[in-house]
C-alpha cells in the first residue's frame, strides 16, 4: 500500500470524493503544512498555523496509480483560486499536493505543466507542491463527516454536488458497491 496527500479545499468534501475511488483502501482527513504541533480544527480554521486541511489516501497501486490520483484531485476542485474553494476562504482551503519522494514531486509538476500548457482551466494553476511534513488527524467527527451527516446542509449543497460530479466524471473509477 501507498499514501499520498492531498488539499483541496474543505476535507469533508475531499475525503467523500476519495472514499469512492477503486484502489483507495482509507481517506482520512487531517491537517499538514503548518508550523504548530497536534492543531486542533479551530486553530487550523483561524488561519494562523499555516496548515490545511488535507486527506491522506492509502491505495493499492496495482489497482490506482499516483497519476491517476493527480487526475482525479485535478478534475474534483479549482486549482486556480489562491487559498478559496467556493465559500470556503483562507489558507486553511488551499490546493496543495504534498509530494512524499521526488518521484511524486516530478510526476505532479509533469501533471501540472501539461495542465498549464493546454490551458485547461482558462487560468493559472496556484496548486502549490510542497514536501509532507508532519501529518495530524483531524478530530474524530471530522472522519467519515458526509457519510454520517448526509442530510446536514453543507453535505446537500457544497459535498453532495462534488460526489455527483466525480461519479460523472469518473464512472470506472467509482467502487462498485457505492
Amino acid at each position: 500500500m501507498k499514501e499520498a496527500i492531498f488539499a483541496n479545499g474543505c476535507f469533508w468534501c475531499t475525503e467523500a470524493v476519495f472514499q469512492l475511488v477503486e484502489g483507495i483502501t482509507m481517506v482520512e482527513s487531517g491537517y499538514i503544512g503548518g508550523a504548530v504541533d497536534n492543531p486542533t480544527y479551530n486553530q487550523v480554521c483561524s488561519g494562523t498555523t499555516g496548515h490545511a486541511e488535507g486527506i491522506k489516501i492509502t491505495y493499492d497501486e496495482s489497482k490506482i496509480s499516483y497519476g491517476e490520483l493527480l487526475e482525479i484531485f485535478w478534475n474534483t476542485h479549482d486549482p486556480t483560486t489562491l487559498n478559496r474553494q467556493g465559500n470556503d476562504i483562507g489558507t486553511q482551503y488551499r490546493s496543495a499536493i504534498f509530494y512524499a519522494n521526488e518521484e511524486e514531486k516530478k510526476i505532479a509538476e509533469d501533471y501540472m505543466q501539461a495542465l498549464t500548457d493546454k490551458n485547461t482551466f482558462g487560468k493559472p494553476i496556484v496548486t502549490t507542491l510542497e514536501p509532507q511534513t508532519t501529518w495530524y488527524p483531524a478530530e474524530q467527527y471530522h472522519q467519515n463527516y458526509y457519510n454520517d451527516n448526509k442530510a446536514a446542509s453543507y453535505c446537500q449543497f457544497v459535498v453532495r454536488p462534488k460526489v455527483e460530479k466525480f461519479k460523472q466524471l469518473f464512472p470506472q473509477r467509482v467502487v462498485s458497491n457505492s
